[in-house]
């Protein structure tokens, strides 16, 4: 189905205030200095993906937006257990049963299935478990197949997930049992591997509120600025986030290079729905982040 820009951007265009960004958040949610016209570059990256192959396939996908690993309902019960799981340092203490089909479904609350290869327990419990180390660690001492909710670029989804029993808890640790579908490929490339003409590559997507009516992501800055800025451009098919810095300082005192993170919730004219999240500077979907690193989808 081919996607229109939305008439709140047409307006925008009209007045001739791309650059202000309806609906941008900052850090702080104060009052800042415009933000660099990234407008053309969204504009851009929005035509190249609304009604597209890629956007197509990525309809038809499983491609998750939250952490395949869901914590016991009581975690952590110390400092320990939080510093072993952040560090995915676990023991087995049990044995792991096996798989009892090779498939699964992923059922979507929208409507819709899609039937994908079911993820041995084994390999679930290495791909939280990939360290051996010496205490404190975590210890697994059974498994057993269940299910579990999961965000997705299409909605909410009921998935398949291995249940870890974990020794102390009294609810399971929840892998979910299935791998992404592989990304297609952006019908647009990135601009480039560093900031170009204000515009940053955003560093992942933390989360989108339940009524979808915005989304917080993590957005790089540095030391000699006031903060990140994330500018939207909403289309029918898409939302198109452009990151920037606000007030890059320049008074004459010290300031390291060093590269910060930051989170910064983006309000939207309308929930996100199944609409595309897109990063203006890679042209890619943004990434959603776990404690481990970004998101299987990525990987």
């Amino acid at each position: 189905m081919r996607t229109t820009t939305s008439r709140t951007v047409q307006l925008l265009i009209a007045l001739g205030l791309l650059a202000a960004g309806c609906g941008a958040g900052t850090a702080d949610s104060e009052e800042s200095e415009p933000a660099p016209d990234t407008m053309p570059r969204a504009l851009k990256v929005a035509k190249a993906w609304d009604g597209s192959p890629a956007a197509e396939l990525w309809h038809k996908g499983y491609y998750p937006m939250a952490d395949a690993v869901q914590l016991p309902e009581d975690a952590f019960h110390n400092a320990a257990d939080k510093e072993a799981y952040i560090t995915d340092n676990f023991v087995l203490r049990g044995d792991l049963p096996e798989t009892p089909t090779k498939t699964a479904e992923v059922t979507w609350q929208s409507g819709g299935s899609l039937t994908l290869p079911l993820m041995k327990a084994r390999e679930a419990f290495e791909r939280v478990a990939r360290s051996s180390g010496p205490p404190p660690h975590l210890t697994v001492t059974g498994a057993k197949l269940g299910e579990t909710t999961l965000a997705t670029s299409r909605g909410p989804a009921t998935v398949p997930a291995w249940l870890f029993t974990i020794e102390g808890y009294d609810t399971p640790l929840k892998r979910v049992a299935l791998d992404p579908s592989k990304l297609p490929e952006p019908p647009i490339g990135s601009v480039g591997n560093s900031p170009t003409d204000g515009l940053w590559e955003l560093n992942e997507l933390v989360e989108v509120a339940k009524d979808g009516r915005s989304v917080t992501v993590h957005a790089f800055h540095g030391s000699c600025d006031d903060g990140p800025r994330v500018d939207p451009l909403e289309t029918d098919g898409s939302v198109v986030l452009s990151a920037s810095v606000v007030d890059t300082k320049d008074d004459g005192l010290p300031c390291t290079d060093d590269l910060r993170t930051r989170k910064v919730t983006v309000q939207l004219d309308r929930p996100l729905g199944d609409r595309i999240l897109l990063d203006a500077f890679t042209g890619r979907p943004v990434p959603h982040g776990n404690p481990t690193g970004p998101s299987p989808s990525w990987r």
